[in-house]
């Protein structure tokens, strides 16, 4: 199980938002390359981008800003979110370096776009599957719909996705806790590894996460929680890597 920082990006910016509202954001950086080598310094073995205007734009916007940490960091896996709507954008992130895409939206609304893209990348493809009280949002959690998170990823059971990103909106960037229970459920329902994200505000969110890493939960991104020093990056990684070694 992974610890992942993640690294939001609006107007060429490092942020925060709380709930997902591009209203309500705290910039952290100007510089999201020098973050990204920062947390690569303290340990990360994976980081978790996320272009939040090509998420509303629907298309890529930060892309220049996502291929130079690609290339900053060669050695560092990579997964980018936002504004994914075609294969072409896929191949253009895998062209640069990253190492997964994450299809959210496009996920919700052609379930086929995922089956076309595990395809013709086979191996790169993580569904993006964001929820307020388990429905699923798009474009941005802009919009909700009336699917089900459960049911969302279990259509994608044998579609040949590497991984799950579960995002609770309601915990998003508000420092409350994860919801275990909800994450864990999507990993039963789906059978997929699943990256539980939104919520993490200190080390013992992340404690109460890596008891299920046998259950499916292979990752738990984090974002406010490090920034602000509620969370040491390196420490929590050291207490998930000693814990399943004893396990």
């Amino acid at each position: 199980m992974l610890v992942i920082p993640a690294i939001d990006l609006k107007e060429g910016q490092c942020v925060r938002l709380r709930q997902g509202d591009m209203a309500d954001s705290t910039v952290f950086s100007d510089d999201p390359v020098a973050m990204a080598q920062r947390w690569c310094a303290e340990g990360a073995r994976r980081l978790h981008l996320v272009d939040l205007d090509g998420a509303f734009a629907g298309e890529p916007v930060n892309a220049g800003i996502i291929k130079s940490i690609s290339r900053a960091l060669p050695d560092l896996p990579i997964q980018i979110g936002g504004g994914i709507r075609n294969l072409d954008t896929i191949a253009a992130y895998l062209e640069a370096g990253v190492q997964y895409a994450i299809i959210g939206t496009m996920a919700a609304r052609d379930p086929e776009f995922v089956l076309e893209a595990c395809a013709q990348f086979p191996g790169h493809i993580i569904v993006g599957i964001d929820a307020r009280k388990g429905r699923v949002a798009v474009e941005g959690w802009a919009n909700e719909s009336e699917l089900e998170a459960t049911d969302l990823a279990s259509r994608f059971a044998d579609a040949g996705v590497s991984a799950v990103v579960y995002t609770d909106i309601d915990r998003d960037g508000m420092m409350q806790g994860v919801n275990v229970q909800a994450t864990v459920a999507l990993a039963e329902a789906s059978g997929l590894p699943v990256i539980a994200s939104g919520g993490i505000s200190q080390i013992d969110d992340v404690r109460g996460l890596m008891r299920f890493a046998r259950s499916g939960i292979c990752g738990a991104i984090t974002g406010r929680a490090i920034y602000e020093g509620a969370l040491d990056l390196a420490a929590a990684q050291a207490m998930v890597d000693a814990f399943l070694e004893r396990d």
